[in-house]
């Protein structure tokens, strides 16, 4: 659906690098469904289409879990939203849970197209969104990850 598949987009990119230690899924699927595929990693960066109305289009924002604290909700489980998925993962299975889940959230202009391209300024943010995982990598491994290194 248009600017919505700029999660994918980013995380093709980084797979293509083929970074040890790193795998990358490309999942559509929100809600307690992302449980199961951030389950056993240590570390989890989540990279997703945002529509704030905040932003201009192809801003690319950095999120950690606290920045949520005020989204969690206590709806019904098939109502669910990320932070509140979260929540509820770390509380039943907090063993298997990443230590640090962080976000890369690209605002986005068009999610009801139906389309195989992107606006032209979501599409000119992929590159940038790129680079913030790696930014983000490079913390959690504690060492910088370079777009050479494999």
């Amino acid at each position: 659906m248009c600017d919505d598949a700029v999660g994918l987009r980013v995380s093709e990119a980084i797979e293509a690098m083929s970074l040890d230690g790193v795998d990358c899924c490309q999942e559509a699927v929100g809600g307690l469904d992302i449980l199961p595929v951030i389950h056993g990693y240590r570390y989890a960066v989540i990279v997703d289409a945002i529509q704030t109305g905040e932003y201009g289009p192809g801003t690319v924002l950095l999120y950690n879990e606290r920045d949520f604290d005020e989204a969690v909700t206590h709806a019904a489980t098939h109502d669910v939203n990320l932070p509140t998925a979260m929540k509820i993962g770390r509380q039943m299975d907090p063993d298997i849970m990443p230590e640090e889940v962080r976000f890369v959230a690209i605002e986005v202009q068009d999610i009801r197209t139906m389309t195989e391209t992107m606006t032209p300024e979501v599409e000119a943010a992929v590159d940038s969104a790129k680079r913030a995982v790696l930014h983000l990598i490079s913390e959690m491994r504690g060492m910088p990850v370079s777009e050479g290194q494999r």
